[in-house]
Protein backbone atom coordinates (compact mmCIF):
# COMPACT_ATOMS: atom_id res chain seq x y z
CA UNK A 1 0.00 0.00 0.00
CA UNK A 2 1.43 3.39 -1.02
CA UNK A 3 2.30 5.67 1.87
CA UNK A 4 0.10 8.76 2.21
CA UNK A 5 -0.80 11.26 4.95
CA UNK A 6 -3.62 10.48 7.33
CA UNK A 7 -7.02 12.07 6.89
CA UNK A 8 -8.03 14.68 9.44
CA UNK A 9 -10.61 12.47 11.12
CA UNK A 10 -10.90 10.02 14.02
CA UNK A 11 -13.54 7.29 13.73
CA UNK A 12 -15.26 4.82 16.03
CA UNK A 13 -16.18 1.26 15.15
CA UNK A 14 -19.37 -0.67 15.74
CA UNK A 15 -18.49 -3.41 18.20
CA UNK A 16 -15.87 -5.46 20.08
CA UNK A 17 -14.40 -6.92 16.88
CA UNK A 18 -13.41 -5.18 13.68
CA UNK A 19 -15.85 -6.11 10.91
CA UNK A 20 -14.52 -6.95 7.39
CA UNK A 21 -16.33 -3.97 5.86
CA UNK A 22 -14.87 -1.65 8.52
CA UNK A 23 -11.38 -3.01 7.93
CA UNK A 24 -11.71 -2.44 4.19
CA UNK A 25 -13.02 1.10 4.67
CA UNK A 26 -10.30 2.11 7.13
CA UNK A 27 -7.60 0.71 4.84
CA UNK A 28 -8.96 2.80 1.95
CA UNK A 29 -9.70 5.93 3.98
CA UNK A 30 -6.60 6.06 6.23
CA UNK A 31 -8.06 8.13 9.10
CA UNK A 32 -5.76 9.61 11.71
CA UNK A 33 -6.95 7.20 14.40
CA UNK A 34 -9.84 5.70 16.34
CA UNK A 35 -11.95 6.11 19.47
CA UNK A 36 -13.35 3.30 21.63
CA UNK A 37 -16.54 3.22 23.69
CA UNK A 38 -18.11 0.78 26.15
CA UNK A 39 -19.60 -1.17 23.23
CA UNK A 40 -16.03 -1.88 22.09
CA UNK A 41 -14.64 -2.88 25.50
CA UNK A 42 -15.59 -6.30 26.90
CA UNK A 43 -12.35 -7.75 28.28
CA UNK A 44 -8.75 -6.51 28.48
CA UNK A 45 -7.50 -9.09 25.98
CA UNK A 46 -10.33 -8.34 23.56
CA UNK A 47 -9.66 -4.56 23.70
CA UNK A 48 -5.95 -5.14 23.17
CA UNK A 49 -6.71 -7.24 20.09
CA UNK A 50 -9.17 -4.67 18.73
CA UNK A 51 -6.71 -1.80 19.23
CA UNK A 52 -4.00 -3.76 17.40
CA UNK A 53 -6.39 -4.66 14.56
CA UNK A 54 -7.39 -1.01 14.16
CA UNK A 55 -3.76 0.13 14.10
CA UNK A 56 -2.94 -2.51 11.49
CA UNK A 57 -5.42 -1.01 9.02
CA UNK A 58 -3.32 2.15 8.80
CA UNK A 59 0.01 2.83 7.16
CA UNK A 60 1.15 5.74 9.32
CA UNK A 61 2.91 5.22 12.64
CA UNK A 62 1.90 6.28 16.16
CA UNK A 63 -1.80 5.68 15.50
CA UNK A 64 -3.91 7.44 18.18
CA UNK A 65 -6.38 5.14 19.95
CA UNK A 66 -8.68 7.32 22.06
CA UNK A 67 -11.04 6.61 24.94
CA UNK A 68 -13.06 8.65 27.45
CA UNK A 69 -11.78 7.48 30.83
CA UNK A 70 -12.41 10.53 33.00
CA UNK A 71 -13.84 8.60 35.93
CA UNK A 72 -17.26 8.57 37.56
CA UNK A 73 -20.05 8.31 35.02
CA UNK A 74 -17.73 8.98 32.07
CA UNK A 75 -15.75 5.76 31.94
CA UNK A 76 -15.67 3.14 29.19
CA UNK A 77 -13.56 0.61 31.10
CA UNK A 78 -15.75 -0.60 33.93
CA UNK A 79 -15.55 -2.88 36.98
CA UNK A 80 -15.06 -5.70 37.66
CA UNK A 81 -12.46 -6.10 34.89
CA UNK A 82 -11.12 -2.58 35.38
CA UNK A 83 -10.90 -0.47 38.50
CA UNK A 84 -13.62 1.99 39.50
CA UNK A 85 -12.27 5.47 38.81
CA UNK A 86 -13.63 8.27 41.06
CA UNK A 87 -15.25 11.36 39.51
CA UNK A 88 -13.26 14.57 39.26
CA UNK A 89 -15.28 16.50 41.82
CA UNK A 90 -14.06 14.24 44.63
CA UNK A 91 -10.64 15.80 44.20
CA UNK A 92 -12.08 19.28 43.94
CA UNK A 93 -13.75 18.78 47.33
CA UNK A 94 -10.42 17.70 48.76
CA UNK A 95 -8.71 20.71 47.17
CA UNK A 96 -10.90 23.05 49.20
CA UNK A 97 -9.08 21.71 52.27
CA UNK A 98 -5.65 20.76 50.89
CA UNK A 99 -4.76 21.63 47.28
CA UNK A 100 -1.39 19.86 47.44
CA UNK A 101 -2.90 16.59 48.64
CA UNK A 102 -5.66 16.87 46.02
CA UNK A 103 -3.12 17.47 43.23
CA UNK A 104 -1.12 14.46 44.38
CA UNK A 105 -4.28 12.34 44.41
CA UNK A 106 -5.25 13.46 40.91
CA UNK A 107 -1.74 12.70 39.62
CA UNK A 108 -1.81 9.24 41.21
CA UNK A 109 -5.29 8.55 39.85
CA UNK A 110 -4.26 9.65 36.34
CA UNK A 111 -1.13 7.49 36.45
CA UNK A 112 -3.30 4.49 37.38
CA UNK A 113 -5.62 5.26 34.47
CA UNK A 114 -2.57 5.48 32.23
CA UNK A 115 -1.31 2.11 33.45
CA UNK A 116 -4.60 0.42 32.52
CA UNK A 117 -4.70 2.12 29.12
CA UNK A 118 -1.13 1.08 28.34
CA UNK A 119 -2.02 -2.54 29.13
CA UNK A 120 -4.63 -2.64 26.34
CA UNK A 121 -3.02 -0.53 23.62
CA UNK A 122 -4.80 2.79 24.18
CA UNK A 123 -2.58 5.87 24.01
CA UNK A 124 -4.91 8.92 24.19
CA UNK A 125 -7.38 9.78 26.98
CA UNK A 126 -10.14 12.34 26.49
CA UNK A 127 -9.45 13.98 29.86
CA UNK A 128 -9.20 16.20 31.83
CA UNK A 129 -12.60 17.85 31.73
CA UNK A 130 -11.54 21.41 32.59
CA UNK A 131 -15.01 22.96 32.52
CA UNK A 132 -16.27 24.76 35.61
CA UNK A 133 -19.10 23.54 37.83
CA UNK A 134 -21.64 26.35 37.46
CA UNK A 135 -24.90 26.31 39.46
CA UNK A 136 -28.06 26.29 37.34
CA UNK A 137 -26.41 24.85 34.24
CA UNK A 138 -27.31 21.52 32.66
CA UNK A 139 -25.96 18.55 34.68
CA UNK A 140 -24.08 17.15 31.65
CA UNK A 141 -20.87 18.47 33.29
CA UNK A 142 -21.83 18.24 36.97
CA UNK A 143 -19.37 16.12 38.93
CA UNK A 144 -17.18 15.74 35.86
CA UNK A 145 -15.89 19.21 36.84
CA UNK A 146 -13.19 19.44 39.47
CA UNK A 147 -14.56 22.65 40.94
CA UNK A 148 -16.41 25.92 40.47
CA UNK A 149 -13.09 27.75 40.98
CA UNK A 150 -10.81 28.34 37.99
CA UNK A 151 -7.59 28.10 39.99
CA UNK A 152 -8.52 24.71 41.45
CA UNK A 153 -9.68 23.38 38.07
CA UNK A 154 -6.43 24.51 36.46
CA UNK A 155 -4.18 23.04 39.15
CA UNK A 156 -5.96 19.68 39.21
CA UNK A 157 -6.18 19.53 35.40
CA UNK A 158 -2.42 20.06 35.20
CA UNK A 159 -1.93 17.27 37.73
CA UNK A 160 -4.06 14.96 35.58
CA UNK A 161 -2.16 15.95 32.45
CA UNK A 162 1.18 15.19 34.13
CA UNK A 163 -0.11 11.90 35.55
CA UNK A 164 -1.30 10.69 32.16
CA UNK A 165 1.85 11.87 30.42
CA UNK A 166 3.96 10.03 33.02
CA UNK A 167 2.51 6.83 31.51
CA UNK A 168 3.00 8.00 27.90
CA UNK A 169 -0.71 8.75 27.46
CA UNK A 170 -1.68 11.88 25.52
CA UNK A 171 -4.35 13.90 27.39
CA UNK A 172 -7.17 15.82 25.71
CA UNK A 173 -8.32 18.99 27.50
CA UNK A 174 -12.06 19.51 27.09
CA UNK A 175 -14.28 21.33 26.26
CA UNK A 176 -12.61 24.47 24.90
CA UNK A 177 -13.33 27.27 25.60
CA UNK A 178 -15.77 26.14 28.33
CA UNK A 179 -18.92 23.99 28.50
CA UNK A 180 -19.74 24.49 32.18
CA UNK A 181 -22.38 27.21 31.71
CA UNK A 182 -24.28 25.39 28.95
CA UNK A 183 -28.05 25.50 29.78
CA UNK A 184 -28.75 22.25 27.86
CA UNK A 185 -26.91 19.05 26.94
CA UNK A 186 -25.10 19.48 23.61
CA UNK A 187 -25.60 15.77 22.93
CA UNK A 188 -29.34 16.53 22.63
CA UNK A 189 -29.71 20.18 21.56
CA UNK A 190 -27.83 23.40 20.93
CA UNK A 191 -26.58 25.23 24.08
CA UNK A 192 -26.59 29.01 23.79
CA UNK A 193 -24.67 30.91 26.45
CA UNK A 194 -25.63 34.60 26.67
CA UNK A 195 -23.25 35.76 29.39
CA UNK A 196 -21.18 38.90 28.89
CA UNK A 197 -17.70 38.92 27.40
CA UNK A 198 -16.28 39.94 30.76
CA UNK A 199 -17.90 37.05 32.61
CA UNK A 200 -16.79 34.51 30.03
CA UNK A 201 -13.23 35.82 29.84
CA UNK A 202 -12.77 36.29 33.59
CA UNK A 203 -14.57 33.13 34.72
CA UNK A 204 -15.57 30.45 32.19
CA UNK A 205 -12.48 30.59 29.99
CA UNK A 206 -9.98 31.29 32.77
CA UNK A 207 -9.28 27.69 33.82
CA UNK A 208 -8.21 26.84 30.27
CA UNK A 209 -5.95 29.91 30.07
CA UNK A 210 -4.30 28.97 33.36
CA UNK A 211 -3.80 25.38 32.18
CA UNK A 212 -2.05 26.55 29.02
CA UNK A 213 0.07 28.92 31.08
CA UNK A 214 1.01 26.01 33.35
CA UNK A 215 1.87 23.72 30.43
CA UNK A 216 4.33 26.32 29.17
CA UNK A 217 5.79 27.04 32.62
CA UNK A 218 6.32 23.32 33.33
CA UNK A 219 7.66 22.61 29.80
CA UNK A 220 5.13 19.80 29.31
CA UNK A 221 4.38 18.19 25.94
CA UNK A 222 1.34 19.89 24.41
CA UNK A 223 -1.87 17.96 25.16
CA UNK A 224 -4.65 17.82 22.62
CA UNK A 225 -7.80 19.90 23.02
CA UNK A 226 -11.47 19.28 22.21
CA UNK A 227 -13.94 21.99 21.22
CA UNK A 228 -17.36 22.64 22.75
CA UNK A 229 -20.52 22.53 20.64
CA UNK A 230 -21.69 25.70 22.39
CA UNK A 231 -22.70 29.12 21.04
CA UNK A 232 -21.28 32.08 22.97
CA UNK A 233 -23.53 35.00 22.00
CA UNK A 234 -21.10 37.66 23.15
CA UNK A 235 -18.50 36.56 20.58
CA UNK A 236 -20.33 34.69 17.80
CA UNK A 237 -24.12 34.45 17.92
CA UNK A 238 -24.39 32.15 14.91
CA UNK A 239 -21.85 29.33 15.23
CA UNK A 240 -20.75 26.93 17.95
CA UNK A 241 -17.13 27.09 19.04
CA UNK A 242 -16.49 24.02 16.87
CA UNK A 243 -17.62 25.90 13.76
CA UNK A 244 -16.46 29.42 14.66
CA UNK A 245 -13.16 30.74 13.24
CA UNK A 246 -13.49 33.70 15.60
CA UNK A 247 -13.78 31.53 18.72
CA UNK A 248 -10.98 29.18 17.66
CA UNK A 249 -8.58 31.92 16.50
CA UNK A 250 -9.29 34.75 18.95
CA UNK A 251 -10.35 32.86 22.07
CA UNK A 252 -8.89 29.34 22.01
CA UNK A 253 -5.63 30.05 20.22
CA UNK A 254 -4.93 33.70 21.16
CA UNK A 255 -6.58 34.50 24.50
CA UNK A 256 -6.45 31.05 26.12
CA UNK A 257 -3.11 30.34 24.45
CA UNK A 258 -3.83 26.75 23.42
CA UNK A 259 -1.07 25.68 20.98
CA UNK A 260 -1.83 21.97 20.69
CA UNK A 261 -3.70 19.63 18.36
CA UNK A 262 -7.39 20.59 18.36
CA UNK A 263 -10.21 18.15 17.58
CA UNK A 264 -13.94 18.69 17.41
CA UNK A 265 -16.33 17.07 19.84
CA UNK A 266 -18.34 14.33 18.13
CA UNK A 267 -20.02 15.36 14.88
CA UNK A 268 -23.09 13.22 15.63
CA UNK A 269 -24.21 15.40 18.56
CA UNK A 270 -27.56 17.16 18.16
CA UNK A 271 -26.09 20.62 18.83
CA UNK A 272 -24.84 20.59 15.22
CA UNK A 273 -27.00 20.91 12.12
CA UNK A 274 -26.58 19.92 8.48
CA UNK A 275 -25.08 16.93 6.73
CA UNK A 276 -22.13 15.12 8.23
CA UNK A 277 -19.90 16.25 5.37
CA UNK A 278 -20.91 19.86 6.01
CA UNK A 279 -20.31 19.52 9.77
CA UNK A 280 -16.82 18.14 9.13
CA UNK A 281 -15.88 20.76 6.55
CA UNK A 282 -17.07 23.66 8.73
CA UNK A 283 -15.09 22.40 11.74
CA UNK A 284 -11.88 22.03 9.74
CA UNK A 285 -12.36 25.37 8.00
CA UNK A 286 -12.93 27.04 11.39
CA UNK A 287 -9.56 25.80 12.62
CA UNK A 288 -9.93 22.30 14.07
CA UNK A 289 -6.99 20.07 13.17
CA UNK A 290 -9.23 16.98 12.93
CA UNK A 291 -12.85 15.97 13.46
CA UNK A 292 -14.30 13.22 15.64
CA UNK A 293 -17.05 10.77 14.65
CA UNK A 294 -17.89 8.25 17.33
CA UNK A 295 -20.93 6.06 16.65
CA UNK A 296 -19.36 3.60 14.22
CA UNK A 297 -22.09 3.96 11.57
CA UNK A 298 -20.33 3.10 8.32
CA UNK A 299 -22.57 5.15 6.01
CA UNK A 300 -21.87 8.31 8.02
CA UNK A 301 -18.14 7.58 8.11
CA UNK A 302 -18.06 7.14 4.34
CA UNK A 303 -19.76 10.52 3.89
CA UNK A 304 -17.33 12.25 6.24
CA UNK A 305 -14.29 10.60 4.64
CA UNK A 306 -15.32 11.98 1.25
CA UNK A 307 -15.34 15.51 2.66
CA UNK A 308 -12.20 15.35 4.80
CA UNK A 309 -8.73 16.35 3.57
CA UNK A 310 -5.41 14.98 4.71
CA UNK A 311 -3.83 16.51 7.81
CA UNK A 312 -2.05 19.80 7.12
CA UNK A 313 1.63 20.32 7.85
CA UNK A 314 0.74 22.58 10.77
CA UNK A 315 -1.49 19.88 12.22
CA UNK A 316 1.20 17.24 11.76
CA UNK A 317 3.65 19.45 13.65
CA UNK A 318 1.14 19.88 16.49
CA UNK A 319 0.75 16.11 16.58
CA UNK A 320 4.50 15.64 16.86
CA UNK A 321 4.65 18.05 19.81
CA UNK A 322 1.97 16.08 21.67
CA UNK A 323 3.87 12.79 21.72
CA UNK A 324 5.15 11.65 25.09
CA UNK A 325 8.19 9.50 25.76
CA UNK A 326 8.50 9.06 29.50
CA UNK A 327 11.46 6.86 30.45
CA UNK A 328 9.79 5.07 33.37
CA UNK A 329 6.20 3.87 33.47
CA UNK A 330 4.56 2.00 36.35
CA UNK A 331 5.36 -1.62 37.07
CA UNK A 332 2.68 -3.93 38.46
CA UNK A 333 4.14 -3.42 41.94
CA UNK A 334 4.21 0.36 41.49
CA UNK A 335 0.60 0.28 40.38
CA UNK A 336 -0.56 -1.70 43.41
CA UNK A 337 1.32 0.63 45.77
CA UNK A 338 -0.16 3.71 44.09
CA UNK A 339 -3.69 2.32 44.36
CA UNK A 340 -3.26 1.72 48.09
CA UNK A 341 -1.91 5.25 48.52
CA UNK A 342 -4.84 6.75 46.62
CA UNK A 343 -7.39 4.70 48.56
CA UNK A 344 -5.80 5.83 51.80
CA UNK A 345 -6.03 9.49 50.76
CA UNK A 346 -9.71 9.18 49.90
CA UNK A 347 -10.52 7.18 53.03
CA UNK A 348 -8.82 9.72 55.28
CA UNK A 349 -10.88 12.48 53.75
CA UNK A 350 -14.10 10.43 54.04
CA UNK A 351 -14.58 10.78 50.29
CA UNK A 352 -14.53 7.14 49.23
CA UNK A 353 -18.35 6.98 49.06
CA UNK A 354 -18.81 10.46 47.63
CA UNK A 355 -21.72 10.67 45.15
CA UNK A 356 -21.15 14.09 43.60
CA UNK A 357 -22.93 17.44 43.77
CA UNK A 358 -25.35 16.86 40.91
CA UNK A 359 -27.43 13.86 39.94
CA UNK A 360 -25.95 12.35 36.76
CA UNK A 361 -27.92 11.86 33.55
CA UNK A 362 -29.42 8.42 33.10
CA UNK A 363 -26.94 7.44 30.39
CA UNK A 364 -23.18 7.62 30.22
CA UNK A 365 -21.95 10.60 28.26
CA UNK A 366 -19.00 11.46 25.99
Amino acid sequence: MKKRPAKAVIFGCSGPELLPEERSFFERCQPLGFILFARNCKTPEQVKTLAADLKNTLIHKDVPILIDQEGGRVARLLPPLWREVPPAHIFGQLANEDIDLASEGVHDNAALIGYELNEIGINVNCAPCADLLIPGSDPIIGDRAFSEHSQIVAELSLAMIEGLQSQNIIPIIKHLPGHGRAPVDSHKELPIVSSSREELIDHDFESFRLICEGIKARSLPEPWGMTAHVVYDAFDDKETATHSPLIIDRIIREHIGFKGFLISDCLTMEALEGSFSNRAQKALKAGCDAVLHCNGHLDEMIEIAGATPDLSEISLERLRKSRVSHPRTLSKEDKDHLQLKLDDTLQKQELINYKGPILPPKKSVA
